[in-house]
């Protein structure tokens, strides 16, 4: 679903969709007194006819589930049911509360957006390595049978007091049966508003996690259908809960945003002003972007105000947050000291700038789908996001005239053969000056794609390589040409980085597939 056709879904989903769309499969997570369709539901999460199905992926050790999946492709199963089967299982089971639990999620659609971009023998590959990745998480937990998540009991549901602040207040309270139920009470209302004012609750801390997860639920809905809006939007909503108990448990007063935000809305009059159109040229799109890479945060968040009051349109305050992000990842110095399949100077992972991107990523693309004032303050609470984070880096951004002087290849080819050597030798300065190189010569992007998307397959990257990957993918193609290419390098610069950490799913569907 594209970003306009998203937008028409928010505005025109209407009462009544819970029971019309979703039909008595999906309502049951909520638990109506009055039996509502004339049987007592237990409380457990039901799907419907994807019932089987991801009871399999939830019950099954990921060596044993893999070979039933390949062996039910071979008879009819296709990678979108297989993707929401996997999605309503690691929703139900984790509940937006498991880290390496919610990163599986939030690659599932990405993993399904890169299956469709590879050969048809080829393509389930990236589907079937998160899903692996799923079923042992899972195992790793105590196995299938301890669901996280059940039917919320809604028989003090009032969906006239259910609002984004009554929700952003019981998050506040730790109260997390209210703030589910008050989820529940506004998808009753409409699914787009009820995304419309979760963002309350998500705007309210600045955390990777709890921005790219309600954004990675809702275009997930694009693959496992509006039925199951309830289900992957109520993982925001206690991912919220478990932050801000944790927030209060660590004696860590809350986000300055929380007042600035407001704050900032107020000041410029923002809410009563109509959708900038004027598009940022190319010295004003680099000084918005050192801003917000370079700046405190505060003072980001009010340049993106101002731009707002004076007409600028999002999509350029957005390019500028992009470009920001993946100025992170080329001035990254690399880690320091080495982690668990993340050596000295590697920047793979949960590092600065992946982090950055995938924020900048998710903030852009919910400002896009939802209404003004959440345009609005997505993108303010995206500028505050990704400022401050420059202090320790590099003053100079990779490639360094040093990296670029010894390529010397011209020929598109030649350049792509020399990225996989410099990519399997883990040289993050060679393969991003071979980008570099090879985009100031002109040559088409998509073979360079290609090229890195065999890599964010087959590498674990530290639980980041299929989104950031799509983060790329998406960035790149909303640039202006005078800047994209920044976007790549860095993909290439990471891509180098995670080399090495191959994925155990990866391997076994290769072999089961016989690729």
């Amino acid at each position: 679903m594209n970003a306009v056709n998203r937008r028409r879904f928010l505005s025109n989903v209407g009462r009544g969709m819970l029971v019309g769309a979703v039909g008595a499969a999906g309502v049951g997570q909520l638990t109506f007194t009055g039996n509502l369709f004339g049987a007592e539901w237990d409380d457990r999460l039901k799907f419907g006819g994807l019932e089987p199905l991801v009871d399999l992926m939830q019950n099954t050790p990921p060596e044993k589930l893999l070979p039933e999946l390949v062996a039910r492709m071979k008879n009819g199963l296709d990678l979108k049911t297989m993707t929401s089967a996997a999605a309503l299982a690691n929703a139900r089971r984790f509940g937006g509360e498991d880290y390496v639990g919610y990163h599986t999620f939030m690659a599932l659609a990405p993993a399904y957006a890169m299956a469709r971009r590879l050969p048809k023998d080829k393509s389930a590959l990236p589907v079937l390595k998160v899903i692996y990745r799923n079923a042992e998480r899972i195992q790793e937990d105590g196995g299938g049978d301890h669901d996280h998540m059940h039917e919320i009991n809604s028989s003090s549901l009032n969906t006239q007091s259910a609002t984004g602040q009554s929700l952003q207040a019981a998050v506040r309270d730790q109260n997390r049966e209210v703030a589910e139920q008050t989820l529940a009470a506004l998808v009753d209302k409409q699914i787009g508003e009820a995304y419309n004012h979760l963002q309350f609750a998500v705007q309210d801390e600045i955390d990777v996690h709890r921005v790219v997860l309600p954004w990675r639920a809702w275009s997930t809905l694009d693959i496992v259908g509006s039925e199951h809006a309830l289900t992957l939007l109520r993982q925001s909503v206690r991912f919220c809960v478990a932050a801000e108990r944790d927030r209060i448990n660590r004696g860590r007063g809350p986000s300055e945003l929380r007042e600035l935000l407001p704050r900032l809305i107020e000041e410029h009059k923002l809410l009563n002003k109509p959708a900038g159109t004027r598009v940022l040229d190319d010295a004003e799109l680099a000084k918005l972007a050192k801003t917000f890479y370079g700046a405190g945060r505060e003072q980001a968040a009010t340049a993106a105000a101002v731009a707002l009051s004076e007409g600028v349109a999002a999509e350029s305050i957005g390019e500028a947050m992009s470009l920001a992000a993946s100025m992170l990842v080329l001035h990254d110095p690399g880690r320091k000291q080495s982690e668990p399949g993340k050596p000295v100077g590697s920047i793979h992972g949960a590092s600065v700038g992946v982090h950055a991107s995938d924020s900048a990523n998710a903030w852009r693309n919910i400002a896009r789908v939802t209404d003004d004032r959440n345009r609005i303050a997505s993108l303010i609470a995206g500028a505050f996001h990704t400022a401050g984070q420059s202090g320790n880096l590099n003053e100079l951004p990779w490639p360094l005239d040093e990296h670029l002087k010894p390529i010397e290849a011209r020929d598109p080819a030649e350049l792509l053969r020399n990225l996989d050597g410099a990519i399997r030798e883990n040289n993050q300065a060679r393969a991003t000056a071979i980008v570099h190189r090879y985009g100031e010569l002109g040559h088409a992007a998509d073979p360079v794609f290609e090229a890195l998307l065999q890599f964010a397959t087959s590498e674990d990257g530290q639980l980041h390589a299929e989104k950031y990957y799509c983060t790329i993918v998406e960035e790149f193609g909303s640039s202006r040409e005078s800047i994209r290419w920044q976007h790549l390098c860095a993909l290439a610069r990471v891509t180098a980085s995670e080399f090495g950490g191959h994925s155990k799913g990866y391997h076994l569907a290769r072999e089961l597939m016989r690729v």
